[in-house]
């Protein structure tokens, strides 16, 4: 599934976890896989450049309108999804770019590394996702 996509993705991904539950009731999701809930803002392309190095909150952001180009590029670009939190926040492996090999939320409002600045990296992320043991600490 990697190279259908055009591109690598960082060691210890998705590809190499065992199924960690149904992807509807919370589990991660199949590689390659959406979310029912995943906006339709055009086709995912996991291999171009994710376009942030730093947290943004578009939400508050006022030069930035509902339509805004870079809003679908931080949804479409340069990660392959996890799965679905609350069923309108998604995390996200980011597979380029300066950040790649990162775990980011995005939603409705903005996207941030998880949990904060110092992002964690998969490995970290879904170990604690699953155990549910300093998940947002």
């Amino acid at each position: 599934m990697r190279s259908g996509y055009a591109l690598a993705a960082p060691s210890a991904g998705p590809a190499d976890v065992p199924s960690l539950g149904p992807a509807d009731d919370g589990g991660l999701q199949p590689l390659g896989w959406l979310p029912d809930t995943w906006p339709d803002l055009g086709p995912r392309q996991p291999g171009w450049p994710f376009p942030l190095n730093g947290a943004w909150r578009w939400e508050d952001d006022e030069s930035v309108s509902p339509e805004d180009p870079r809003i679908d590029a931080v949804f479409n670009k340069g990660s392959v999804v996890l799965g679905s939190e609350d069923g309108q926040s998604f995390s996200r492996l980011l597979t380029t770019g300066p950040r790649r090999g990162e775990v980011w939320m995005v939603a409705d409002v903005g996207a941030v590394p998880t949990p904060g600045d110092q992002a964690w990296g998969f490995e970290e992320w879904v170990r604690r996702w699953h155990t549910g043991n300093g998940w947002w600490d």
